[in-house]
């Protein structure tokens, strides 16, 4: 039977003066460090080939796939973009630490979100119905490999989500510019909703 590889990478890295804050849906592009460091990686790493490019429709994203696969237009799709941290964004936890929705958003309680932003089920749901849609659609038009350029927490939600093996969203943390491969079996994916999550790419040229 035939089956599906989907692989995740991260965006390559942003202004170091935006470290510590949170930037989810705020369109902040490459840095100058970040461009040079995808283009690095192109040349000591192995990125896989592909049929097609699904990206994040933030510049980080859309620059990172023009580096990494300037050969295909990437297909943007909104629903892959960052959690909106709301009035939250471009804040960091020192700033927000006063904040009482912020600490029950930290704590995990039920409901809690930034104002104006996503809660984590908001978060969850959209970004699984994509995935859910980008599998379906490779099955249908038979594209049997694709490569998903997206956020660290997109692509650390699906992973907890669908990934085996089984594991926490921060046990499939990455680097920017790095990621994860994962094959879809048709009849397992239609039964249980899972993908083995089976290498960490980019790959090293003794792999």
């Amino acid at each position: 039977m035939q089956s599906y590889v989907i692989h995740f990478i991260r965006h390559g890295d942003i202004s170091d003066t935006l470290k510590g804050k949170y930037i989810g849906v705020t369109d902040v592009p490459l840095s100058e460090e970040g461009k040079q460091n995808l283009l690095e990686y192109d040349n000591i790493y192995i990125y896989p080939g592909t049929q097609v490019v699904f990206t994040s429709p933030l510049k980080r994203c859309i620059e990172t796939a023009n580096i990494l696969y300037p050969y295909q237009k990437p297909l943007v799709i909104d629903q892959l973009s960052e959690c909106s941290f709301g009035d939250w964004e471009n804040k960091t936890a020192d700033e927000l630490k006063d904040d009482p929705d912020f600490e029950k958003w930290l704590a995990g309680e039920q409901g809690a979100k930034p104002p104006n932003g996503e809660s984590g089920s908001e978060f969850s749901a959209r970004i699984c119905t994509i995935f859910e849609q980008i599998v379906e659609g490779m099955m249908k038009t038979n594209n049997t490999e694709a490569v998903v350029i997206t956020h660290g927490g997109v692509i650390m939600t699906l992973l907890a989500v669908y990934g085996i093996p089984k594991a926490n969203p921060y046990d499939w943390i990455m680097d920017n510019g790095f990621g994860y491969s994962v094959r879809i079996n048709p009849m397992l994916w239609q039964r249980d909703r899972v993908a083995e999550v089976y290498q960490k790419i980019p790959l090293s040229n003794k792999d």
